[in-house]
């Protein structure tokens, strides 16, 4: 399986991004993380994919049949040019007092920030690439993670041309 970011402009209506993540799983692709926002345009939302599929061939049906969908404006595989990506994560980790200062030490070596702590626990915040965020989590898997949520991956191409600019690809 071969993992593509798709950047999707749609109409700012309720229900399109039910109707896009629908006609994916409906397909039998995988959704790795999908998210969904304002853009600089307020009738257009962007949303951001990772689908999981086989093949280029695989990339094409979905792109085409989501180009179906009245309420998308533009599709751009952005796997395929120069991009910036980034995901955040908030860990919550059982902070006991001997573990603190190791949990400070790990938070300042990957340029994280600790957000919020209790008596029991601290919860970090980190933006990075995946590679970045999976790394954290595997440092702290040796301390008792309680909690992850991750926003999966959102990107913008490198350059003067925004995605509402380029080819689709």
């Amino acid at each position: 399986m071969k993992k593509f970011l798709l950047a999707i402009l749609v109409d700012n209506k309720p229900g399109v991004l039910t109707h896009v993540a629908g006609l994916i799983s409906r397909r039998a692709f995988n959704i790795e993380s999908i998210n969904a926002g304002y853009t600089e345009e307020e009738s257009v939302t962007r949303i951001n994919i990772v689908v999981s599929v086989d093949s280029e061939r695989e990339l094409e049906q979905v792109k085409h049949q989501l180009s179906k969908l009245i309420d998308v404006v533009k599709i751009v595989n952005l796997t395929e040019v120069d991009n910036i990506t980034r995901e955040l994560v908030l860990i919550k980790v059982k902070a006991t007092a001997e573990a603190r200062a190791d949990l400070i030490n790990i938070v300042n070596i990957f340029r994280a920030k600790i957000v919020d702590v209790s008596k029991e626990n601290v919860v970090i915040e980190l933006t990075g690439e995946e590679s970045k965020i999976n790394a954290i989590c595997e440092v702290l898997s040796e301390y008792e993670i309680v909690e992850i949520a991750r926003t999966g991956a959102i990107a913008l191409s490198r350059g003067p041309v925004p995605v509402k600019q380029m080819e689709e690809n």
